[in-house]
């Protein structure tokens, strides 16, 4: 027990030799000590239990020593050296340092008592540097392997992982909130969106209607927005980025607090569609020039003006795009770590779910590979306690009803997309279908056949009920009631936008 805190030495990690473990930082002075105050006073386990766990002991007998102690606690029995001794007779570590009277000596100074809570900190952080040593051993380890079969980006995909669990620390993840906390964070909410004009306590989506009926984007919430091609999904979740991400730029702009602004920075990551045809569709929103005339060229001098002008009102926008192909959920969870690190990233939107892949034990059954990506994603929400929003494909379910509503059972190839998501919504645009219908216009000198003109006048009328709207359908909300959510939809610019008015559902689908 006489040892002083020892650290790693500059060839601690050279496989010289030397004395291995030992050189590894720990100190066992203040294990001992707190062990001797435990015994001496249980109730100093409840300062210290909640974060100190027996693996953070470097002496694994000191280890054993807690977590016998811990049982004991647990089922309400008084804790000493006496009762403590039973568990230890037959152990051969503790008969090399005296046997159970070793149990007696840690009582012996009263050290403990004064500074408990200091000790349990000292050796829980002097564990956190050795499982920093541990992840550097394994990462000159597996840098030096140099065999066909080790892939580097995995490897430094693995490393980053790793760190941030170091960096957040085990000890404090399985952590009890007690009620005054969890109350204090839920007044925080309702407060701010009090403050927000009521029907947002979360990331703003831009859009009213939407905010009304789910309140926002929630931090640790995983949000599922899917839809079959050509509804528009990248186009609502590239709109939502904005929102979030021009609200945010302009809250700091008005001195708001970070803490108190509905906006966010957004990390976008686009495995679809490249950065600059995510950063055209935005320019086309702000500036109302066609997105397709920008991609061809086909703006006047007035419009390219225009065009210049909204790009240099969002050169400090804080939206951040990814658009590396072929990403895996454990390099997506790696670089939303470090954009958060770096950025502080406050909501992530994938684009989309289904062009992620999984670890190589899922690949071979793409059902297990989805599983594991929307349980990697509702993971990545509650770990950085952001709103993370995946865009998903329907199956081709859609098209063979002749109502094409989506419904919950349509999620393409994994029931547990529903099962880990928070909040479900699917859009819908019915112009799409009915255009898929359009007859034969009659002639403009009226030579057409009745039934003809009838079939026109039919379609024409439908046609000017729904065009330019888009219904955005809430199917599943932990938080709140389901429905319906209009919405006025320009194909040219890619925006969505509120209705004017007062409009119901049943009027245009």
């Amino acid at each position: 027990m006489a040892e002083a805190i020892r650290l790693v030495s500059d060839g601690a990690l050279d496989g010289d030799g030397g004395d291995g473990p030992t050189r590894l930082p720990h100190n066992i002075e203040a294990e001992a000590a707190l062990l001797g105050a435990l015994l001496l006073d249980n109730r100093v386990a409840e300062d210290v239990q909640t974060k100190l766990q027996s693996h953070h002991f470097f002496e694994p007998l000191h280890g054993r020593i807690y977590e016998q102690v811990l049982k004991l606690l647990d089922r309400n029995m008084v804790v000493t050296p006496v009762t403590l001794k039973p568990f230890f007779e037959q152990d051969e570590a503790l008969k090399e340092v005296g046997g159970t009277g070793y149990l007696v000596r840690l009582t012996e100074s009263n050290i403990g008592l004064i500074g408990a809570r200091n000790f349990a900190e000292q050796i829980y952080d002097l564990a956190l540097l050795r499982e920093l040593v541990s992840v550097g051993r394994h990462l000159v380890e597996n840098a030096l392997d140099t065999s066909e079969a080790i892939d580097p980006k995995q490897q430094i995909e693995d490393a980053e992982s790793a760190l941030y669990q170091v960096a957040e620390g085990d000890g404090e993840s399985g952590r009890a909130t007690d009620f005054l906390t969890a109350s204090t964070e839920a007044i925080r909410l309702v407060e701010r969106a009090l403050q927000a004009g009521g029907n947002l306590s979360g990331t703003t989506t831009g859009l009213d209607s939407v905010n009304r009926k789910i309140g926002g984007l929630h931090a640790s919430d995983l949000t599922i927005l899917a839809g079959r091609p050509g509804m528009g999904k990248t186009a609502l979740a590239t709109n939502f980025a904005f929102n979030a991400a021009s609200r945010y730029m302009r809250d700091m702009a008005d001195g708001i607090e970070e803490a108190q602004s509905v906006g966010a920075k957004v990390a976008f990551f686009s495995l679809e569609m490249s950065a600059d045809q995510l950063a055209t569709r935005i320019l086309a929103e702000q500036s109302g020039i066609s997105s397709e005339h920008l991609r061809m060229g086909r703006i006047s001098r007035e419009e390219f003006r225009e065009l210049s002008r909204a790009a240099r009102e969002l050169q400090d926008l804080p939206l951040y795009i990814d658009d590396t192909p072929g990403l895996t959920i454990a390099g997506l969870r790696a670089r939303a770590r470090r954009l958060q690190r770096r950025h502080g990233i406050g909501l992530i939107i994938v684009d989309y779910l289904q062009l992620l892949q999984g670890t190589g034990r899922a690949q071979d059954n793409r059902v297990n590979e989805i599983s594991e990506i929307s349980r990697g994603l509702k993971m990545l929400a509650k770990e950085l306690s952001v709103p993370v929003l995946a865009l998903s494909q329907l199956s081709r379910a859609v098209e063979q009803r002749e109502d094409k509503r989506p419904q919950l059972s349509d999620l393409r190839e994994s029931g547990s997309i529903e099962q880990d998501a928070d909040i479900v919504m699917f859009i819908f645009r019915a112009e799409y279908y009915h255009d898929a219908l359009r007859p034969d216009a009659p002639n403009q000198d009226g030579s057409s056949p009745p039934d003809v003109v009838e079939k026109w006048a039919q379609w024409e009328e439908r046609h000017q009920q729904i065009v330019n709207r888009a219904t955005l359908i809430v199917a599943k909300q932990r938080h709140g009631s389901t429905g319906n959510v209009p919405l006025h939809f320009q194909s040219e610019i890619t925006k969505f936008s509120d209705l004017a008015g007062d409009y119901y559902e049943d009027d245009y689908d």
